[in-house]
């Protein structure tokens, strides 16, 4: 049976690392300790059975913290972490990373491009040469981009067609606004590789956060889901970020609802199936007599 997995999700204690991008009154509800003991009952009543925790911040110390939550925690089958692409020694970075208790549960690398000032930053020669390493380590990348970013994405996904790319969250299209170009036709541009991916995730927060309803996101979900495919889409909460404009359960009834013209295999692709072939994540523990 195909697990359900929700495929991006975060925690952080604020006691052991501030998390420095969470500023102003509108994310004031963020500033607070996140565990996965918070997570579980939220994730089990919707039927989730597996998740994928990815990284919050660039310090190297929270990737071995995470691999360490997984292993001692059945929720989490896989750990999207950071390492810093532009070093030297990046190839040595995640041996060590693999090694270090839980690392069999490293599934992916990401950095925070979307706070990149050079669009580009992707084309970097020595940004490219760390990639070619997380090709090597056999795992996969996500691209945390903003839409300018995206012909950059295209070049480099064109490049590395030995690297499996994750889009999060839609690359971040302007949903309040209602605007769907340029934003749609590059991602459609990106979707014609067939290494790259996508989590259907992120939507709520880039729509009005008071007042969106479902009709506001369908347009941005069917641009992807025509580009991409079933089989190269993932369902991912964003919690506890999406908090900010809706609870767990109505995340999950979205996803759910965007995703009701599919047929049972599609949707079972969606909500577990992909996510297992783009991480590589185990199958779940087995449980009964």
């Amino acid at each position: 049976m195909t697990p359900f997995v929700d495929a991006h999700h975060h925690v952080w204690d604020l006691s052991v690392r501030d998390q420095d991008w969470i500023t102003g009154e509108r994310l004031a509800p963020l500033r607070r300790d996140f565990s996965l003991d918070d997570l579980r009952p939220e994730a089990t009543a919707a039927g989730v059975t597996a998740t994928v925790l990815v990284q919050t911040i660039t310090v190297a110390a929270e990737t071995p913290e995470f691999l360490a939550l997984a292993a001692a925690d059945d929720l989490v089958a896989g750990v999207v972490g950071w390492v810093d692409l532009t070093a030297p020694d990046v190839a040595d970075a995640l041996a060590a990373l693999r090694e270090a208790p839980g690392g069999g549960y490293l599934a992916g690398i990401r950095h925070q491009v979307q706070g990149e000032p050079d669009q580009d930053w992707l084309c970097r020669p020595d940004v490219r040469r760390g990639l070619r390493a997380v090709a090597g380590a056999g795992l996969a990348y996500d691209l945390l981009t903003l839409p300018h970013q995206l012909p950059a994405a295209v070049r480099t996904a064109t490049v590395l067609p030995e690297l499996t790319f994750v889009v999060d969250h839609l690359s971040k299209p302007p949903i309040a606004s209602g605007e769907l170009e340029p934003w749609a036709g590059r991602m459609r541009e990106l979707a014609r590789l067939p290494n790259v991916m996508c989590k259907l995730s992120g939507l709520v927060t880039e729509a009005d956060w008071g007042r969106w309803d479902i009709g506001d996101l369908r347009p941005y979900a069917d641009v992807v889901l025509d580009a991409f495919g079933p089989r190269r889409l993932m369902f991912g909460s964003d919690w506890p970020v999406c908090l900010l404009a809706a609870p767990y359960d109505r995340v999950v009834e979205a996803g759910r609802e965007l995703t009701a013209q599919l047929s049972a295999a599609e949707r079972e692709a969606v909500f577990g199936g992909t996510a297992v072939r783009a991480y590589g994540l185990a199958p779940p523990p087995q449980t009964g007599g």
